[in-house]
């Protein structure tokens, strides 16, 4: 029961975090792509540092910005009555901060490579804006931009240390299949840490493979609806 309940906490929070990267992420790695911007270097490098922060640093930082005193934190008192700290959303947006980098810099790559040709002769033909992102820009760069989802998807099933700082250990809660293995080994149950183990890397493994599958090359249009549908 221990296990499944982890899992099913786990999928949830990883399932919403995913979703909140790639509606965060899209717009960053579309406005990265384009060079010439004042402050593009900065954007830059905040969206890359969660790659080079360890994990608690994260958590700590998140830790004021949705605590008590911090601004998010404040607005969510004012509104809601309390704050996100050991809350299912609080796990969310742990998950998400160490997987949005992930999913932003191949996404961003993907639509680097899309060739000046296609942009000029998009805009010749009236596409602009939210039409040529959305009609050239995105299909043209969708298998980068799967590659991201995948390892932001599989970064934020491992997330620990942020996690445990801005959500706890809350079994049925906010206890992910990481949290879960560290709760039992703690215990001194290591049969239940390895059965937990155990399921948190065949997820990861299934979640790779079937990336993969899908991105091997000559699969064609049929594969790419599957990923997309």
């Amino acid at each position: 029961m221990e296990v499944w309940t982890a899992l099913r906490t786990s999928l949830l929070i990883v399932l919403c975090a995913t979703a909140l990267v790639v509606a965060t992420g899209l717009p960053l790695a579309a406005a990265l792509a384009r060079p010439g911007w004042r402050g593009r270097g900065l954007v830059d490098i905040l969206v890359t540092l969660p790659l080079a922060l360890p994990p608690t640093v994260l958590g700590f930082y998140l830790l004021q910005l949705i605590g008590r005193r911090g601004p998010v934190g404040w607005l969510t008192q004012e509104l809601l009555g309390g704050t996100l700290i050991f809350t299912p959303a609080a796990a969310v947006l742990a998950a998400a901060l160490v997987g949005l980098p992930l999913f932003v810099q191949p996404a961003r790559a993907a639509m680097e490579e899309v060739p000046a040709e296609v942009h000029e002769a998009a805009a010749i033909d009236g596409a602009t804006g939210w039409a040529h992102l959305r009609y050239i820009t995105l299909p043209l760069a969708r298998p980068g931009i799967f590659t991201g989802i995948l390892l932001a998807f599989t970064r934020s099933l491992g997330e620990f240390g942020a996690t445990l700082m801005v959500a706890g250990n809350i079994p049925g809660r906010t206890q992910t299949l990481s949290l879960a293995i560290y709760s039992a080994v703690q215990a001194g149950r290591e049969d239940l840490a390895a059965r937990l183990a155990l399921l948190l890397t065949a997820v990861a493994a299934v979640s790779l493979w079937a990336g993969i599958r899908w991105r091997r090359p000559g699969r064609g249009p049929a594969a790419e609806r599957r990923v997309w549908l």
